[in-house]
């Protein structure tokens, strides 16, 4: 619309025009704060504003940096690996000298050093344990032959079972990528049944220390601990963490609430607990249990106090 056509509306035909503009207007900046979330424009914590920082496009015409290292980085090398772990080691030796071939004595200077890491071979040890079988004329049945007491378990033996465990809980590996591994590398097959009842197995034989370990977190010193909400198999659950300066230790529950500190470090925690501004905290803390609360969650409320601190200054005359 134009200045002309404009200058032809009526008052309130020009009221109507600003309000449906104001209208657009509102929508549209709903729209920018919805596609540039944070801690200012929507309830989002400020630490998300830490971790993940709005990235800002370089000024000028500032050129790709090359691909490795930069100049003025500091070189970093692997540390060797030390004697006790190396299975084999070869040395070898100069006849005469490569350049003039004179004879050669033996120098002062440290010798040049290699090491390569390789796979032996299958990297895995098969063995076959056989109890023959006898017959009894006098009681007219067969027996057999006992298998000595620590050859225990299935297939697989107390290593490879906890190998199969850590690619499932440490690497987060699905049972079909742990089968084709096992057989791509090692040549051992194994059906996804089996492997799910071998994590289930060593689950259970966890739980004794996992309960020893969860006994002593309430003694720890200083204790950090943060919760996250997640689905397993449409109920929703949480695990929280508890971590002490020397390990680290996970619950899962389907409570957020202050019944799970309760439960886990009592009713009155003795050290220093650190954690965000989670009302179950809060509630916890009372009069006798010492809270440090996060500092990336503190600008919120530091920022309160002084706009209305701001607010009030404006309002005294003079």
């Amino acid at each position: 619309m134009g200045k002309d056509e404009l200058k032809q509306l009526s008052k309130n035909d020009l009221v109507r025009l600003v309000l449906s503009m104001q209208e657009r207007l509102e929508a549209l900046e709903k729209r920018v704060a919805r596609g540039r979330k944070d801690s200012s424009t929507s309830s989002k914590p400020p630490s998300s504003d830490i971790v993940k920082p709005p990235k800002t496009k370089p000024k000028g015409d500032r050129k790709k940096r090359k691909i490795g290292g930069q100049p003025g980085h500091k070189r970093h090398e692997h540390k060797p690996i030390p004697p006790e772990d190396v299975d084999a080691r070869y040395e070898y030796s100069l006849d005469c000298c490569p350049c003039c071939g004179g004879i050669l004595k033996k120098g002062n200077c440290p010798p040049h050093r290699k090491q390569q890491v390789d796979l032996a071979g299958r990297s895995v040890r098969v063995t076959e344990h056989e109890a023959p079988g006898y017959w009894c004329p006098r009681c007219r049945s067969h027996c057999f032959a006992e298998f000595p007491p620590e050859l225990t378990g299935g297939f697989f033996a107390p290593r490879m079972k906890a190998l199969v465990a850590y690619f499932k809980g440490a690497c987060h590996m699905s049972y079909t990528t742990i089968q084709k591994f096992l057989v791509d590398v090692f040549r051992v097959p194994a059906s996804t049944g089996y492997l799910t009842k071998i994590v289930l197995d060593v689950g259970m034989a966890l739980g004794v220390p996992y309960e020893e370990l969860l006994a002593v977190v309430p003694d720890a010193p200083i204790l950090n601990v943060d919760e996250t909400g997640h689905k397993d198999r449409g109920k929703k659950y949480w695990t929280w963490c508890f971590r002490a300066p020397d390990y680290t230790v996970f619950k899962i529950d389907p409570s957020r609430g202050t019944c799970v500190l309760r439960e886990v470090l009592g009713e009155a925690f003795g050290g220093i607990l650190g954690a965000d501004y989670y009302s179950a905290y809060r509630s916890y803390m009372g009069d006798d249990v010492r809270v440090q609360f996060c500092m990336a969650h503190n600008p919120n409320f530091l920022v309160m106090p002084t706009c209305g601190l701001r607010s009030a200054l404006q309002a005294v005359p003079g």
